[in-house]
């Protein structure tokens, strides 16, 4: 039974809300180790308003590393939260090494880092009780949470984190295999980098915001796809796509390039909502009145955020406005601009990639279902099949509309030979605004 947990890094993003699902969904005893007393005492207020429960402060310990050893030889499970490098990370479980004992759960939060490499630190009869443990931000609103073993994680404990991640804490709890940013970000950063880069395709028609126009919340996501990559951090962003850029070789590969303008916004600290500016920043002015501005990637400076009024989105979203969702997609499958022919591709092929990348990274074909919409909010593969008219229509669709270079290397009619149903229902993804 888990009674208390130490939270490393809980200061973090992700260290602060997870340590809020522990003491809130838990009523676990949390110690919250940051690299100051100051930084865990702030993150207590913080944490308290992202479970929305002020009442969970009673379960939170603010400390720091020098009171580690203590944290961790009183705990029953050790998250690890620091910064999404591989050297961090070994380098704090080489600390945590030092205390733990063969009964402590160890788990780390990386979003896409080797687990086996980040086991393979501690002594082997310590080996067994190291997964990886991937919430997804933030937490209390999005539920996933993968679970990661490594070759040398014991069965039992496996079975009884997962139980314990679905059943105590109320996630949707998807098994993945050891891979490069897993099952969720890999599927999510594939279309969003690939977006990313038709942003600099089409610069001079507006770029990020021109992009995001097209692919906005009536194509059933909760956020546009780069008003996501802002909120996330365009750091984060890059170190997710070039991990996989390194360590995947499928047809796909080469849409996890950086462009250069984003890179550039990267090494200038220039990192999205984080930093008030990225792809987007928000200018408050002294009456209260906000401007919302875009980065234009033709000017290298910001500018007001554009109202395209693309004929396609006004009549989708006029349509899902009153429940027609056929009369919706069917506006998207037969209107001829350019714009609602980029969209179409970018569902089509997300869809594909999706059901190709859970056949080998998740535990079954529904995983990309599961992913995408506890994970990212988006309206799950499977659903997007059923909202384009299902399975031969969107076959055939993908044979007429994809680019040559994915279906010489898919063989679609195969992909879709052995699917079922989605267990979502995909309207609710579907926004009836721009």
């Amino acid at each position: 039974m888990i009674k208390t947990v130490t939270v490393l890094g809980a200061n973090g993003t992700m260290g602060s809300n997870v340590s809020g699902i522990f003491a809130s969904f838990g009523g676990v005893k949390v110690y919250l180790v940051s690299r100051t007393i100051e930084k865990s005492k702030k993150a207590m207020a913080n944490i308290a308003s992202s479970v929305k429960a002020d009442s969970v402060k009673k379960n939170l310990i603010p400390a720091d590393y020098s009171m580690l050893e203590d944290c961790i030889r009183e705990s029953d499970l050790i998250f690890e939260s620091v910064a999404e490098d591989l050297d961090t990370k070994i380098k704090i479980n080489n600390e945590i090494s030092s205390w733990v004992d063969e009964d402590t759960i160890i788990c780390t939060g990386s979003s896409g880092l080797s687990i086996k490499v980040l086991a393979e630190v501690f002594p082997e009869n310590i080996r067994k009780n190291y997964l990886g443990v991937h919430f997804f931000n933030p937490p209390y609103n999005l539920t996933l949470c993968e679970i990661i073993p490594s070759e040398y994680t014991e069965k039992k404990l496996l079975n009884n984190m997962k139980d314990y991640v679905g059943s105590k804490l109320h996630r949707t709890v998807v098994q993945v295999t050891d891979s490069p940013a897993f099952l969720g970000n890999r599927i999510g950063f594939q279309f969003i980098n690939e977006t990313l880069q038709y942003a600099e395709k089409y610069k001079h028609k507006g770029g990020i915001d021109y992009i995001d126009s097209i692919l906005g919340p009536f194509t059933g996501r909760s956020m546009p796809p780069l008003v996501t990559s802002n909120f996330v951090g365009l750091d984060v962003h890059q170190a997710i796509v070039d991990n996989l850029y390194d360590n995947t070789n499928d047809y796909a590969k080469e849409s996890f390039i950086m462009p250069n303008f984003a890179v550039y916004l990267v090494n200038k600290g220039i990192l999205g909502k984080k930093t008030n500016g990225g792809l987007y920043k928000t200018i408050v002015s002294n009456d209260g009145t906000k401007k919302y501005l875009v980065y234009d990637i033709s000017l290298n400076e910001y500018r007001e955020v554009k109202n395209y009024n693309l004929s396609f989105t006004n009549k989708m979203v006029d349509s899902l406005r009153v429940g027609d969702y056929n009369s919706a997609f069917n506006t998207l499958i037969n209107d001829s601009s350019l714009e609602a022919k980029l969209c179409l591709e970018f569902l089509l092929k997300y869809v594909v990639y999706s059901l190709i990348t859970s056949k080998y990274v998740g535990d079954s074909i529904h995983a990309a279902d599961d992913v995408m919409a506890a994970g990212f909010g988006w309206c799950p593969p499977l659903g997007m099949v059923q909202a384009l008219f299902g399975i031969e229509n969107f076959v055939t669709l993908a044979e007429e509309r994809l680019p040559e270079a994915i279906w010489n290397e898919v063989e679609i009619e195969q992909l879709f030979s052995d699917i079922s149903s989605s267990k979502y229902d995909y309207r609710r993804f579907f926004q009836a605004k721009h």
